[in-house]
């Protein structure tokens, strides 16, 4: 046991029905166990399943589409799905399940991509639906698209790696010669091991011609060719010039993307035809469906899925009177019709991840695509070397045919034909085997004549494909001119349409529609809080609370006023007046854990009204000490309504005062003591969670018990107590400042 306390980085594990040795164990480092457990593991997920590579595809991707290759679709018709998942099971080792998904979102049919790589018959569900399933895959039928002749063009011409699969039994490529960037054209998706990845599609063309002038100038201004990027939903993009060309650099930002809609007057109804790639018809439909329960959105009548075989289309029937370009900036502002494409463009370059901009991408792939146009060039002029190897050879017969003829028939064993050819005409072994095996129709002057005249034009293919091997120059030329011829091909028009001018575009951070009024707030001990109007209050008597409960805080404020709310758990939830229903002093009012959604257990410790954040909190504590924090420090630009960390938890807190200036303020212990001091002694923290400094210094068993400003305190006799030096014992309280006479706040 001592020896178990002196290591405590290491567990213990048992073995019990796995090595079969009841009741024995063996200890292993946690160090050792990550090391030699966890870290393959989260690589294998790197590097062999989540990340794509410079090809733009991941391991399950490049798979699929082999086999489709290998099983004859490129060119063929189209074969059930099943077979093809079947069939890619020799080098996915995966379930079918799997490899289907894969499938589905590389189809024509799911719109998940730009330019797909399958095309489809059948349903194949659609990215930009939550809840549309695809058929099985022995409903469904597939063939690669004719895009696909780029990612496998000149394949077999050793352009990449072929490696064997993972039972050894078969070939597979490490990667696929794609002719163009395919990286930046597909969309691409992956979560690995403490990293993920997540770059978008952008348009076949403009890529094309941006990775073409990159070559030309390796200065050129990215955003004069790809302003931004392209996604298969279509929808529009809000350009922000700082924030495309910080992700062109570094990899990573966001884009803005909001749905495309028009105004039907005949209908007084609003059809929306195009979303943001980020988000689902369903998830739209809810969020609206949510606010028109919340009374958030009054302007809907009724809004409902039209979708259909001639594409997506959500219709909202508007109220009379509303105005829809209104409507459609709140809609912005409070669904996901706007939404944000966060970019992390991580790729494996060499097995391991980067995280590159749109340069350093393009950069890398024409290193890599160079290398694949020299390995092809390696291997075409082997092959003709090889042909003119052999045609050397047949010149060499050319000379006396009939001596050939006569050393053939001359020799009794056919094992000597070969030998007795090199011997009789100075010929390798290569060359020999081709003369004899010529058909005896063919030895004829004419028909050697005719094969020996590719000579001279094979020495000269082979003269110009070492040129290219050896320039630069060529090697661009051969790269941008397969580049061209891709862009021709297969360019489509751009979907997503940008909108540069977005100072209307987005929607603001504007004020809710509700109407503001004066109101006075009351908040009870126990949490509940009670919002009512001059008029109602006038009229009303006297404040009714829960048996045991008494009013803890009351204040005038305004209906669009925001509150701070803190809790036990040091956290502190913020809210508006205009989200609590106007209520009457014979009402218990709304309880505020309900409300906001606080924890089990959680408590209201103090409501706050920070007004434009201008002033202070101070928060005191039983160790005797007090946290000066600007209320400022909760102002948050976004819509958050939980703020955790609000003060700090070393200590329990003992008060909680909001002010707008320094003032006198009175602090008590329990055993009697009380100390007064201005809040301007104390110097504010810019962290909310700060620890504070020491203003109380207690006695043994003694702790703060709380704090008052001096004008709440009744304390007559002020002098006494007042100091200018922190922290300080105070002095005991007399009979005329006792608490008694005082309000006192208790957490």
């Amino acid at each position: 046991m001592a020896r178990k306390k002196q290591e405590p980085e290491k567990k213990k594990i048992s073995t019990d029905g796995i090595m079969g040795l009841v009741g024995s164990t063996t200890e292993q480092p946690i160090s050792e166990t990550l090391e030699t457990n966890y870290m393959p593991y989260a690589m294998s997920v790197i590097v062999s399943r989540a990340i794509p590579e410079i090809d733009g595809f991941k391991p399950s991707h490049r798979k699929l589409l082999y086999t489709m290759y290998k099983m004859g679709l490129l060119s063929g018709g189209r074969t059930k799905s099943a077979n093809i998942v079947g069939q890619t099971m020799r080098l996915n080792p995966h379930g079918d399940a799997a490899i289907y998904e894969t499938m589905v979102r590389l189809a024509k049919g799911n719109e998940t991509l730009l330019h797909p790589f399958v095309d489809s018959k059948g349903n194949f569900g659609k990215v930009y639906s939550r809840d549309m399933a695809y058929a099985a895959s022995r409903y469904t039928e597939a063939k690669l698209d004719p895009i696909c002749a780029e990612l496998f063009r000149d394949i077999d011409s050793d352009t990449v790696d072929m490696v064997d699969n993972y039972d050894a039994t078969m070939k597979e490529p490490a990667l696929l010669p794609t002719t163009f960037p395919n990286v930046l054209v597909s969309a691409n998706q992956g979560i690995a091991v403490g990293m993920a990845s997540n770059i978008c599609s952008f348009n076949l063309k403009e890529v094309c011609d941006t990775a073409i002038a990159l070559m030309k100038n390796p200065d050129h201004d990215i955003l004069e060719t790809l302003p931004g990027p392209d996604f298969s939903t279509g929808a529009e993009l809000l350009f922000d010039e700082a924030a495309t060309r910080e992700i062109y650099t570094t990899g990573r930002g966001s884009f803005k993307l909001r749905a495309k809609w028009h105004y039907v007057k005949d209908g007084n109804l609003i059809e929306i035809t195009e979303i943001p790639y980020s988000t689902a018809t369903e998830v739209i439909m809810d969020k609206v469906a949510e606010l028109i329960k919340a009374g958030k959105i009054k302007e809907i009548a009724d809004m409902r899925d039209e979708t259909d075989l001639n594409g997506l289309k959500l219709t909202i029937d508007l109220k009379r009177g509303v105005d829809p370009d209104k409507l459609m900036q709140k809609l912005f502002r409070l669904t996901p019709l706007q939404d944000s494409f966060p970019c992390n463009f991580n790729i494996l370059i060499a097995g391991m991840p980067r995280g590159m901009g749109v340069g350093e991408i393009l950069e890398e792939w024409t290193a890599w695509r160079t290398d694949c146009v020299k390995r092809r060039i390696f291997f075409q002029v082997g092959k003709k070397e090889d042909r003119l190897h052999l045609l050397k050879g047949l010149e060499r017969i050319l000379l006396d045919i009939d001596k050939a003829i006569a050393i053939i028939r001359e020799t009794e064993l056919e094992s000597e034909v070969v030998p007795n050819l090199m011997i009789g005409f100075g010929i390798d072994e290569i060359q020999a085997n081709f003369v004899a095996e010529i058909k005896l129709r063919n030895i004829n002057k004419e028909y050697i004549l005719k094969q020996t005249e590719a000579i001279s034009e094979l020495e000269k293919e082979i003269d110009e494909l070492r040129s290219t091997l050896n320039s630069p120059r060529k090697l661009r030329d051969v790269i941008i001119r397969e580049l061209q011829q891709v862009s021709e091909k297969y360019a489509k028009p751009r979907k997503t349409e940008i909108i540069y001018d977005t100072a209307d575009a987005a929607p603001e951070e504007e004020e809710e529609q509700v109407p503001d009024y004066p109101v006075t707030v009351f908040v009870s001990r126990e949490g509940y809080l009670k919002k009512i109007t001059a008029q109602s209050l006038r009229m009303s008597g006297e404040q009714k609370f829960k048996e045991g409960d008494r009013l803890s805080f009351s204040a005038e404020a305004s209906n669009r006023a925001e509150i701070l709310v803190f809790t036990d758990r040091f956290q502190c939830y913020k809210s508006r007046l205009s989200e609590f229903e106007d209520g009457k002093a014979s009402q218990l009012g709304d309880y505020l854990p309900q409300k906001l959604g606080m924890e089990s257990g959680e408590n209201v410790v103090q409501v706050v009204l920070p007004g434009n954040y201008g002033g202070f909190a101070l928060f005191f504590f039983e160790n005797g000490k007090a946290a000066k924090v600007p209320l400022s420090a909760y102002e948050t630009k976004t819509n958050r309504k939980k703020l955790t960390g609000a003060y700090c938890d070393k200590s329990p807190l003992k008060a909680l005062l909001a002010m707008g200036t320094d003032d006198q303020v009175a602090v008590y212990s329990t055993d009697g003591r009380a100390v007064i001091f201005s809040t301007a002694q104390l110097l504010p923290k810019t962290t909310r969670n700060t620890q504070g400094v020491s203003v109380l210094s207690l006695k043994k068993k003694a702790v703060l018990s709380h704090a008052l400003p001096l004008s709440a305190s009744g304390i007559t006799n002020q002098s006494r107590y007042r100091t200018r030096t922190l922290p300080s014992a105070g002095a005991l309280l007399k009979e005329e400042d006792s608490p008694e006479k005082q309000i006192t706040f208790e957490v």
